[in-house]
This record gives C-alpha cells, structure tokens and sequence, in this order.
C-alpha cells in the first residue's frame, strides 16, 4: 500500500516539476522517517492539519473548473449514464472492466469493506461505538462523492482523459502519451488555470498520498502491538519502520503498474480475511447498533455497556462502562 501511494507523488512531482523519482524517494523515506520515528501524537498532529486544509482546497478548485464550464454540465452526466449502463456505443463493451476498475479504486479511497477502518475509529474517545460507526459510514461519502467526485468532474468537463481497451487499442486519446493518473487531473487543471494546474495537483497528491502512507503505518504499528502485546515489541516495530521506509523507498521509483498490481493482490486478500471477520462480528453489531438506537430515542447520550447486552470479549468497554469508583487505572 504506502508503494502506490509513494509511487503516486513521485509521478505528479516528475510531471509537474521534473524532478527525478529517486530524489522524491529519498526525500519521502527522510520525511517519514522523522514522522513515523517520532511517533503516533506526532502523526496525529500532521494528519490534522494538512488533510483537511488540501480536501478543502482541492473542492473548491474542483467548483471553479465545473462553473467555468458550465455549458458542458447537461453533456457530461449525459456520459456518465450513458456509461454506467451500457447505453454508449462506444463505451459499452467495456463495462465490465469499467465495474471492476471502480470497485478498486474505490476501496482505496474509503476503505469500504477493506478492514482498516477500525483502526482509526478505536483511536477515537466516544461513549458507544454506534457514534463512531456511523462517523465512519459518513467519510465513506465524504472521501468518494465529494473528494473522488470533484477528480471526475475535473477530468470530465475539460475532456482531459483518455479511454483504452483491453487489448491495448484506444477508443478515445485526448492526452497522447499521459499514463492514466495524476496525470489526467494536472492536465484538467491546467487546461483551464494555465501554469497552476500541475503543481497544485502534485502538492495536493503529495499531501493526501503522504497522510494515507502515515496512515498505514499507524494501522501495522497497532497490529504488531496486538499481535507481540505482553512482550517487548521494540524489535517488531522498528522492523516494522524499517519496512515501510522500504516499501515507500521501492514504490517510488518503479513503475505505477507494478505499484498497483502488487496493491491489488494485497488488497483483494485483506478484503476476504475482512469479509470473514464480519460474519462472525454482525450479531453483536446489531445489538450495539440497536442500543444506541433505543437510547436516543429516549433522549438519551447513548453509553454502551457490553455486559447487559451480553457481549463478550469487549474489555475496555466493560471498564468503561463502571462506575467512577470501580475504575482502576
């Protein structure tokens, strides 16, 4: 995962300002090192700050492309259905590559279903994980309808794309020689804001890229805590350090297909193992949702208390859930 997303900046930094993938590479593995080594408040405090100043950002540059094209509206989601469904002649034969592209693409913006979402929900402080359920269920709308849509309308309403074929052949090359990418979305901008597009593309990238390889980090450090807890885990962590440094370092600079496939595969496994993890948990997450349910409809801050719905295992929720004099810290 962190190669896709190192392999992503350094492909909108070559476009946008030449520069060379190894000097990205060594410049992200020193950056992140500092962050990663510095540990997880430090992370926390980045994240914080640059996520939500670039998705701001990023919308609205995404409106002005839209207004200022605004005659193109009524063609543009005229193509989209026509897409979606089959009924262009053009695009039609390729829906189904269509369908599987997007399912991919799609869970690496929100996390749907991929199992990794948790990790930063149970970092948050709430009084019943219903709240932070469904906080979760709402950034799956925010990342893919407002983020993932504002690059599509961009693309779009300046034409700044290409379509190909399995077999290699193309059906329709607006940007002779761009690789499907950042590339696109530089290439929307700047056809409207000549000499900005590229860089504000590539610093934005750098920026949502960085805070998700972050991301990850902190996902396999609360992994490796679990899975070594009760044990000196200093060693596994800092390989684990290593490792990613590594991955971010190898992503960097070989090829965006390589990045990709390798991040397919992992990703389609962790989607299974994940899919398993929610049979066995479904029941005992519709009770929580089904508390907090009853709760607020009874006026109720909803408190979760895993002993009277007869949940096992949830620990930190059974202390929690004691009163204040119970509590042993």
């Amino acid at each position: 995962m962190p190669g896709i997303q190192s392999n992503s900046i350094a492909l909108g930094l070559e476009n946008a300002f030449g520069l060379d993938k190894w000097v990205t590479a060594a410049g992200l593995v020193v950056l992140l090192g500092v962050i990663i080594f510095g540990g997880v408040k430090r992370i926390a405090k980045v994240a914080q700050y640059a996520v939500p100043f670039m998705a701001v950002g990023y919308i609205f540059l995404s409106l002005i492309i839209v207004i200022m094209n605004a005659a193109e509206l009524p063609g543009v989601f005229a193509l989209i259905f026509k897409s979606a469904f089959a009924l262009d002649s053009a695009f039609g034969g390729i829906i189904g590559m269509a369908i599987s592209w997007g399912v991919k693409r799609g869970i690496y913006s929100n996390e749907a279903g991929q199992g990794t979402g948790p990790h930063a929900a149970a970092a948050a402080e709430v009084s019943h994980p219903a709240k932070q359920g469904l906080v979760q269920s709402a950034s799956v709308y925010i990342d893919t309808l407002l983020v993932c849509s504002a690059t599509a309308f961009m693309i779009l309403f300046t034409g700044a794309y290409n379509v190909e074929k399995a077999d290699g052949t193309m059906i329709v090359n607006n940007l002779e020689g761009i690789e499907a990418g950042p590339g696109y979305t530089q290439a929307a901008i700047e056809s409207v804001l000549p000499g900005f597009g590229a860089g504000f593309v590539a610093v934005a990238l750098f920026f949502f890229a960085f805070t998700t390889i972050m991301a990850y980090y902190y996902i396999a450090e609360t992994n490796v805590a679990y899975l070594f807890r009760g044990k000196n885990n200093r060693l596994a962590i800092g390989a684990l350090k290593l490792v990613l440094l590594g991955a971010t370092l190898y992503g960097a600079v070989k090829t965006a297909n390589l990045a990709w496939a390798m991040g397919d595969v992992g990703l389609g496994i962790m989607v299974w193992l994940n899919m398993v993890a929610i049979v066995i948990l479904y029941k005992p997450a519709l009770k929580a949702l089904k508390d907090y349910e009853q709760q607020k409809k009874q006026g109720l801050d909803p408190v979760f208390d895993p002993v009277k719905l007869g949940i096992k295992n949830a620990d930190y929720w059974e202390h929690e859930a004691k009163p204040d004099h119970e509590k042993v810290s």
